[in-house]
């Protein structure tokens, strides 16, 4: 069962039907999304999940709508019923359209607020595996329609993005954060749960992975040094020139020789007179630059 899957059974199981307004603001998120439809003068929602068709036939029971019927096609499960006759929408042209005035005035309640947005999630919302990548959607016929969802999910400090995907709208965020707190708004609590323990995961794997990165980085870094300042003391060694510096760098190079692997710092404790990083580092830069004199006569 998929992440998005888990997380609509979750919350098409909460037992939270006793407030019949609050199942009818439910009802009213699944018909503001593009996964509701008005076909042959019936309404129609079809999905994947057995759990969330089932949420969907108890609240229109709930609000006095008990003739319908569900159907099995393939994969989905898809119920019809007559066109609920409701003050918050209106059918033009074949579309739902939610009636701002009338359904806003009661989205300042808490209880209603998150019912709606729950039902937008349920009706047509998705959300991709958190181990993968961090990415919810709800799609809706009508830009009203996002539009109010994306007022109320605001009024929660819950900031999504809005999209026109051909036909439809589509209300999206990539942030894990936002994604979290949209979870634990719609009741999705065992899911927010597995998403955060996911989350650390990937943190740590992540931060682990930029470690090793880092790491790796500083040791080519460190040979690759290490391979130019061993080919300029060759050749110094081979001109006869390397005898002739002074007895600090000689000692520093022949450390070199012996120690080809090992760090400026480790060489500088390797020293009669150990000495930090950067006077080991100034005493290559002496032999460098003798190494390049030599070669340009």
């Amino acid at each position: 069962m998929s992440f998005s899957s888990e997380v609509k059974e979750e919350t098409s199981k909460l037992n939270n039907l006793a407030n019949k307004e609050a199942v009818k603001y439910e009802l009213l998120g699944y018909l503001a999304t593009n996964h509701v439809v008005l076909e042959k003068n019936k309404l129609k929602f079809s999905t994947e999940n057995e759990y969330n068709i089932n949420r969907f036939g108890k609240l229109i029971s709930n609000i006095g709508y008990s003739n319908y019927e569900i159907e099995i096609s393939g994969k989905n499960f898809c119920i019809t019923a007559k066109p609920f006759v409701l003050p918050e929408i209106k059918y033009i042209e074949g579309k739902i359209i939610l009636q701002k005035d009338s359904i806003e005035k009661n989205l300042n309640n808490e209880l209603l607020s998150k019912a709606f947005v729950r039902g937008a999630f349920l009706g047509g919302g998705s959300i991709n595996n958190p181990k993968n990548t961090y990415h919810l959607e709800i799609l809706f016929a009508e830009k009203q329609n996002a539009e109010i969802v994306c007022k109320v999910l605001e009024e929660y400090q819950i900031l999504f993005k809005t999209l026109k995907k051909k036909n439809d709208y589509s209300l999206y965020t990539k942030d894990g954060d936002e994604i979290s707190s949209f979870l634990a708004l719609i009741g999705a609590n065992k899911s927010v749960l597995k998403f955060e323990e996911i989350r650390v995961f990937r943190d740590i794997r992540n931060n682990v992975n930029r470690k090793v990165n880092c790491e790796t980085a500083n040791l080519n870094k460190t040979v690759n040094a290490a391979f130019k300042q061993i080919e300029d003391i060759k050749f110094l060694q081979k001109t006869g020139e390397l005898k002739k510096l002074s007895s600090s760098l000689q000692e520093i190079a022949n450390l070199r020789l012996e120690n080809p692997e090992a760090s400026l710092v480790e060489l500088g404790k390797m020293l009669k007179a150990p000495i930090g990083k950067s006077g080991v580092n100034h005493r290559f830069q002496a032999i460098q630059k003798k190494a390049q004199e030599k070669r340009s006569n």
